[in-house]
């Protein structure tokens, strides 16, 4: 309801509740306008993407004049250089004395004793090149048989101009570093080579076809691990059948898998109806991993599948909560954040641990900490009001604890949802640069080329070495196992760089 000079309600009680709800939205208004964009969680502590904005600030520079003898500047000491990958090429360049410095001063000739190496990296820009392909033809001169042409190798997109490096650059480019076709298209045409961006768009379209059958395995592996994590983000389609450019349509990301094969998959979508996750979850049994959005209340009812709820997103509140205290003041806000800061202290110490040591010490420590929360939340629900910042921290935790706690029941469980926030933030940062999507088509492609970046990249492959690897083999793949050799956690990155 919306209040103005003639409608505020008669009851002080009413009254005092809008203007403290009124006070709490300014402050977290000039919150957002003012302060750091970025939310350091206890999840984050060690995160180098905290920094990303003052890399300017962290160099140190030699001072100009010494300080003061009472003022104590503490030195920021370099970290040890890490060594350059060892599957990088090597080109030895070896550098010996001049000969007038070979003869000592005795007169005898200095001989090689030693040697002293230390490594560069050296960058060579895009080499651009065009393979000929010449198909001899042959004929028998000796009678009328047909002359026979030798066979070209298979091509992914057939009759195309397009190499498999080409197409494994033009889908990291765009994919994993989030450069917009446009851009793509004026760096060949530094090159010389005009290709409209329309032909790129419909060589990206085609390469997410033919990929198909290692996104159905890959889909194959995710939904049979027994845990698996969910969300969704907004996209733009301007072309899309029926709607205007202006609607929303949406990209899901599904991420999961065994700890040694993890699978990230994104799924385009018109709609972010329950629809969807019934569907895309379709078969799977297991715990799922989402926020409280109402859309996957189907899916979490059927039989087989239990739903986790998200401790990043409880105490995301109770961190806005916290931001309209008083200044200085300790208030309630604080009482659940320092209980649940604790709870990740936890999580934190067992990062490294197996799964049974890990629930072993969540029922032994976690446990004891949630029913410290679940008191204290009892008690303070039915003090606060609802529509402040802290009645929502509050109610949305209560109507969430079944599934906020249900993570002490296995070592292999998550606490959050971080692992598909995580895996939704490269298409979440490379929309900025490209905005939207022309066509369902192209955002089909986009969630298909993504899903097979991410999971490289997750697997510890690199995206450009990986894709070229498996666009080279592609096209002569027949069976079952040939499309499996092509996944990620079946390529070692060493094989796949050096394709």
């Amino acid at each position: 309801m919306k209040f103005g000079a003639d409608n505020l309600p008669n009851d002080p009680v009413l009254l005092k509740a809008l203007v403290l709800q009124l006070q709490e939205q300014v402050a977290l208004l000039r919150h957002k306008l003012f302060s750091p964009k970025s939310e350091r969680s206890p999840e984050d502590a060690d995160s180098p993407q905290l920094a990303m904005f003052n890399e300017a600030e962290e160099l140190v520079e030699e001072p100009t004049a010494e300080p003061a003898e009472e003022v104590v500047a503490p030195i920021k000491r370099r970290g040890k250089r890490k060594p350059l990958p060892a599957n990088l090429p090597r080109v030895e360049v070896v550098h010996e004395l001049p000969e007038h410095e070979l003869t000592c001063a005795c007169g005898c000739r200095k001989q090689a004793i030693g040697e002293e190496t230390s490594e560069q990296l050296e960058i060579i820009p895009m080499q651009v090149r065009v393979i000929r392909h010449i198909r001899k033809t042959y004929a028998c001169k000796a009678c009328e048989t047909a002359p026979v042409t030798a066979d070209k190798p298979a091509q992914l997109i057939e009759k195309s101009l397009a190499s498999p490096s080409v197409l494994a650059m033009l889908l990291t480019t765009k994919y994993a570093d989030g450069i917009p076709l446009y851009r793509f298209e004026k760096m060949l045409g530094r090159h010389g080579i005009d290709i409209p961006r329309q032909t790129l768009a419909r060589w990206v379209i085609q390469s997410g076809e033919q990929l198909q059958p290692l996104l159905n395995l890959m889909r194959d592996k995710l939904l049979d691990y027994p845990v698996l994590h969910c969300d969704e983000t907004r996209l733009q389609v301007l072309h899309e059948p029926g709607r205007d450019p202006t609607a929303q349509s949406w990209m899901w990301v599904q991420s999961g898998g065994p700890p040694d094969k993890p699978v990230i998959l994104f799924d385009y979508t018109a709609s972010r109806a329950q629809e969807v996750p019934l569907r895309l979850l379709d078969g799977y049994h297991g715990y799922l991993m989402t926020d409280d959005y109402a859309g996957y209340n189907a899916v979490a009812v059927q039989e087989g599948i239990e739903r986790l709820a998200c401790w990043a997103h409880a105490r995301r509140k109770f961190v806005e909560a916290q931001k309209v205290q008083p200044k200085g003041k300790t208030g309630r806000a604080d009482m659940a954040l320092n209980l649940i800061n604790k709870l990740y202290s936890i999580e934190r110490e067992l990062k490294d641990a197996s799964d049974a040591e890990r629930q072993a010490t969540r029922v032994q420590r976690s446990q004891p900490l949630l029913d410290q929360l679940k008191a204290w939340l009892d008690k303070t629900q039915p003090q606060v009001a609802g529509q402040t910042a802290l009645g929502k921290a509050v109610n949305y935790l209560a109507s969430n604890w079944g599934r906020l706690v249900r993570y002490v029941e296995g070592g292999n469980l998550p606490i959050d949802n971080n692992r598909a926030e995580n895996a939704i933030r490269p298409f979440v940062i490379g929309r900025k640069n490209w905005l939207f999507s022309d066509t369902p088509k192209g955002a089909t492609a986009s969630a298909q080329i993504y899903s097979l970046i991410e999971t490289a990249k997750a697997n510890g492959q690199e995206p450009y070495a990986w894709l070229r690897h498996i666009l080279e083999r592609l096209p002569t793949a027949q069976s079952v196992e040939d499309y499996e050799a092509l996944l990620p956690w079946n390529c070692s990155p060493a094989s796949a760089f050096a394709s």
